[in-house]
């Protein structure tokens, strides 16, 4: 007798009575028929039993993996558990759910049916998991081999597989990785062996059929998808190469290939071949470069966002002296230090954290599928070659055989996953609108609540909206009619330019030029000019010169002919101002001399070696400013001022020394106006 061997036996007094008796059946052809059915029947129960206690020890040992051996590896990093277990925890669910289901059956007419319908039920999800766990399951291989050729954590890892799992053995962790892989593909064959046990005629035949079938339309399904997605992770890698790189991948087949697929290109365009259309195709892929629109375009101004942001907190006016302890500056001051500080700059910091950074990953992300889309073209080509071959000669060779599958994998990958993908890049979208949003809302309480000690104080507070609003109207409309005012007044009043400071000792060359063509044809050098022509002058800045020409003799106007007293030449006109003579109407403070006419511009002799024309400036102030002291002066809008010191005795630049005519000259303090 051989082992495991099934044998019945009848009690004794019921064989010795067929010893002498015949059998009932034995005249007949179908003798064997109830012992058959016996048989069968027995071996379906085996089977169904089978099925069920496997099952109960897969789901075991899945839940070994996921909890206690996942628990202990923590010398992991996290990303390298989460390549390992995968989706193992959603396959314990799903297998959880179906041995539940699976042990609910009374009768065994009944179980038989059910498992059949079972099956059929969790058909789509034992896919959608499986497939899962089987396209990660060759980087996890790829881990484990690394883990090998570390000899210490090998040995700590292989130390806690066998603690929790004895009979992996040498194996270790491929042991327990391959248990969900075996398990898929052991379904049809269970399956089939419940089948081959069961009678035609019963009534869960058909359903054990077509539940047989269908679980090897999940591992042939899984096996595509499989393949599917080692051709787009072979498409989808962007490699950064430089162009001396690039330029060592050419060869003759690359050559061959790329030669192919411009001809075929140029064959569609000038209409000798037709185009293969795919509608639904071209619809996704409309979709997504709309998505890659979209996304292009936010991330464009979010990014200008945060820079208007910094350049805004890098503005900090409440940081300066303005000297004003009290009032409304004051507290404009301490609120605007405390919204710096405290909320533009949580704003900035969670705006970088919640749209920017995950804007970015979406950017990325997209990188991949424009990749698929790009090298679906590169293949299209060479299927419609194909194509065409097998058309005109019957039959192609094998890497032709390859390029067309690899198109039908890469277009079936698209079609099946574009979809998906944009809708999760709109609903990223979504979010991330909605949580810029929020954030804007986030601060505008923020900064309202702030403020609300500072508002308190506004002398207008207690007024209506509708009264405030008119408010402001009518005070914008006063400002605008005084902004007006004051910007005819500025236009008749414009202040001279700047005059350079003399050359020391050019008194004299200055009075002779003028007396010789005027003022109005004194110029002055703004900046060093080096001469390059036979004719062209060397000058230094602040020389005072006569124009005699405005163009040099081919009637180009950038270069005048000058006269320096000595010397005749050209130089650059934009390198000569105006020469102005400020008047001097007032004896020289702190010294006695004789009286100078103000219309007289001649120079007044004085004891040190400075230039005898004092760098001044005239200025117009801004708006009107009322004296607080004797040292200080009052001003109207537009009112034209000299400066004679830029700052006061203290070296504050805020305020300036400045003198203005009136009928008397008077000479105070003025700040802020200026």
């Amino acid at each position: 007798m051989e082992p495991n061997q099934v044998v019945f036996t009848e009690p004794a007094d019921m064989a010795d009575h067929g010893a002498d008796e015949p059998s009932s059946g034995s005249g007949s052809p179908d003798g064997e028929g109830p012992d058959s059915e016996d048989r069968s029947s027995l071996q379906q129960r085996l089977a169904i039993r089978e099925l069920i206690d496997t099952e109960v020890s897969y789901l075991h040992m899945l839940r070994l993996c996921a909890s206690d051996i996942k628990s202990r590896l923590q010398q992991l990093p996290q990303g390298d558990l989460d390549v390992l277990f995968s989706n193992m925890d959603d396959i314990i669910k799903v297998n959880g759910r179906f041995l539940h289901h699976l042990q609910e059956s009374a009768s065994e007419e009944e179980q038989v049916h059910l498992i059949g319908n079972l099956f059929l039920d969790f058909q789509e999800e034992f896919e959608q998991v499986y497939k899962v766990y089987c396209v990660s399951y060759d980087q996890a291989l790829l881990l484990v081999e690394t883990y090998q050729k570390e000899p210490e954590l090998q040995r700590e890892i292989q130390s806690i597989v066998e603690a929790v799992v004895p009979q992996a053995g040498r194996s270790g962790l491929s042991f327990l990785l391959v248990i969900p892989l075996q398990r898929i593909t052991k379904y049809p064959l269970l399956l089939q062996k419940i089948l081959e046990n069961t009678l035609p005629n019963a009534q869960a035949y058909a359903v054990l059929q077509r539940a047989a079938s269908a679980l090897r339309d999940v591992n042939a399904n899984i096996n595509e998808y499989k393949m599917r997605k080692e051709v787009a992770s072979k498409y989808t890698r962007v490699e950064q190469l430089t162009l001396r790189e690039r330029l060592a991948r050419i060869n003759t087949h690359t050559l061959s290939k790329k030669t192919t697929r411009l001809s075929q290109l140029l064959k569609q365009e000038a209409g000798l071949v037709p185009r293969t259309e795919d509608k639904e195709f071209e619809d996704l892929e409309e979709r997504f470069q709309w998505v890659s629109v979209c996304v292009t375009e936010l991330k464009s101004n979010v990014a200008a966002y945060l820079d208007h942001l910094e350049a805004f907190l890098h503005f900090r006016p409440h940081d300066y002296d303005l000297d004003v302890s009290e009032g409304p500056v004051a507290h404009y001051r301490s609120l605007a230090r405390d919204l710096q500080s405290e909320a533009f700059l949580e704003f900035k910091q969670r705006l970088e954290g919640l749209v920017w950074q995950p804007l970015c990953s979406l950017g990325k992300a997209l990188a991949g599928p424009q990749n698929l889309i790009k090298k679906r073209l590169d293949k299209l080509l060479d299927f419609e070659r194909v194509e065409e071959k097998l058309l005109e000669a019957g039959s192609v060779t094998y890497e032709e055989e390859a390029a067309r599958h690899t198109y039908q994998a890469l277009n079936a990958l698209l079609v099946a996953e574009l979809p998906q993908f944009n809708q999760l890049a709109m609903q990223w979208l979504g979010q991330l609108l909605c949580t810029f949003v929020a954030l804007q809302s986030d601060l505008a309480k923020q900064v309202l609540q702030k403020a609300e000690g500072s508002m308190a104080q506004l002398p207008h507070r207690h007024l209506s909206e509708p009264a405030f609003r008119k408010l402001v109207e009518d005070t914008l409309g006063q400002t605008s009619a005084w902004l007006h005012s004051f910007q005819e007044g500025f236009e008749k009043v414009l202040p001279p330019p700047t005059v350079q400071p003399l050359l020391p000792g050019s008194e004299r060359q200055v009075q002779a030029l003028l007396s010789k063509y005027g003022p109005g044809k004194l110029y002055q050098v703004t900046s060093n000019i080096s001469g390059s022509g036979t004719l062209d002058l060397t000058l230094p800045r602040g020389q005072i010169v006569a124009l005699l020409q405005n163009k040099d003799t081919k009637g180009n106007s950038g270069r005048w002919l000058v006269d320096t007293g000595g010397y005749r030449g050209y130089v650059p006109a934009g390198k000569l101002q105006l020469y102005h003579i400020v008047p001097n109407n007032k004896e020289p403070r702190g010294q006695a001399g004789p009286h100078v006419d103000s219309q007289q511009p001649t120079l007044l002799p004085t004891p040190a070696p400075v230039p005898s024309v004092p760098a001044v400036t005239q200025v117009v102030a801004v708006y009107p400013f009322v004296a607080r002291s004797h040292h200080e002066v009052s001003l109207q809008a537009g009112q034209p001022v000299t400066v004679l010191e830029a700052q006061d005795k203290k070296g504050n630049p805020e305020w300036s020394l400045v003198e203005f005519q009136v009928y008397i000259m008077s000479e105070s303090s003025v700040g802020g106006a200026l």
